[in-house]
């Protein structure tokens, strides 16, 4: 299960692993959050060679994981349990380094919690997303919306669909044929340029409401058809998505108003506050 974990308002991408019970967390991630370094890659580049000089035993038992970029592709990233993560921040002088071992230890309880009790996770991304400042309507639609993702890359998962990869293709495919942008050219469209700006965060009511439409009718068509691999599922993506495209150029011409904009959650904040004062 991957996830986005926040430590003072900033993005840590997240892997849970439910054979082993336990959370894979970026290094590159948290290098960016103990050094607030402007090249966090660099620095874990420069850092591992030492490491690895010193024999120390956290490059060697360093694993990879696929997690996803700022592009919305998935690349092999370094990753790090508790354990290893708590080693690592000894030999990164930061005056984040107590905050965060805190951080690490609620991270793991929550986890813990949530397997016995998931209606917790849902609550705890709501408080997420009010903190930002987003609108209850708003998150309401965000987390129909990653329900029904789940369900979709659940799917896919079953039908012998490969994750990373073949994932994004299918994501990029919907994403064209509901808006008529790959998610990388929505992601410029509104301006976001840092690999932690996910584009659904972004994303109006409407927005949000296409999205589902479009991944809902390709999780449908998938099951109608029983499509089984990569290329009968491409082709339930694109008449999934070509079904909300559709709505969505409806509503269009009826409203005389575009689906698509280039505002991102700051404009949208803005808004409603303005709505609320």
């Amino acid at each position: 299960m991957s996830n986005i974990k926040l430590f003072e308002s900033k993005t840590v991408r997240s892997q849970w692993n439910d054979q082993q019970q336990r959370w894979y967390f970026s290094i590159v991630d948290v290098i960016a959050i103990l050094t607030e370094s402007p090249n966090p890659r660099k620095y874990w580049s420069v850092l591992k060679t030492r490491l690895k000089k010193e024999g120390s035993q956290l490059t060697t038992n360093c694993s990879q994981l696929k997690m996803q970029s700022a592009d919305g592709k998935f690349y092999l990233t370094d990753v790090a349990d508790s354990e290893q993560l708590l080693r690592l921040i000894q030999s990164v002088p930061s005056s984040k380094a107590e905050p965060f071992k805190l951080w690490l230890a609620k991270v793991g309880q929550e986890r813990l919690e949530e397997i016995e009790n998931p209606e917790l996770a849902a609550a705890r991304m709501r408080e997420i997303y009010k903190a930002k400042g987003y609108s209850d309507e708003w998150i309401e639609k965000r987390i129909r919306g990653i329900a029904i993702r789940d369900e979709l890359t659940g799917e896919w998962k079953k039908r012998g669909v490969k994750e990373g990869k073949e994932y994004s293709i299918l994501t990029a495919e919907i994403s064209r044929a509901t808006f008529g942008l790959a998610p990388s050219e929505y992601k410029n469209l509104k301006g976001l340029t840092k690999s932690s700006e996910n584009l659904r965060d972004h994303m109006t009511d409407l927005e949000l409401i296409f999205s589902m439409l479009g991944e809902a009718s390709t999780t449908e068509i998938a099951r109608n058809k029983n499509a089984q691999g990569f290329k009968k599922n491409l082709n339930a993506a694109k008449e999934g998505g070509t079904v909300a495209g559709n709505a969505r150029r409806e509503l269009e011409y009826k409203s005389g108003k575009k689906v698509v904009t280039s505002k991102n959650f700051k404009q949208l904040n803005e808004n409603y506050t303005k709505t609320e004062e």
